[in-house]
């Protein structure tokens, strides 16, 4: 017995996204109320995270921000030490 994958469109995968980003419900709930596997949609979550993040082994600029200012006490701590 073979069972057929169901296809979903971008427009459904954003919106249930959505869902979770913006009710702060949790992605087994919503994925239970949309009928769908609550895995699919943690992969859409997490697919969703990392392209806003930028992915990639770039930095953010919070991130830049914090190293340097820890590339600046690193500094004034090995003068210190020295």
């Amino acid at each position: 017995m073979s069972q057929t994958r169901r296809k979903f469109d971008q427009d459904f995968k954003e919106g249930a996204v959505r869902l979770v980003r913006e009710t702060g419900k949790p992605i087994a709930q919503v994925a239970r109320e949309l009928g769908i596997h609550d895995g699919t949609l943690g992969n859409w979550v997490n697919a969703e995270r990392r392209r806003r993040e930028g992915g990639g082994g770039t930095l953010g600029e919070d991130e830049r921000a914090e190293l340097v200012r820890l590339r600046k006490q690193c500094a004034e701590l090995r003068m210190r030490c020295d």
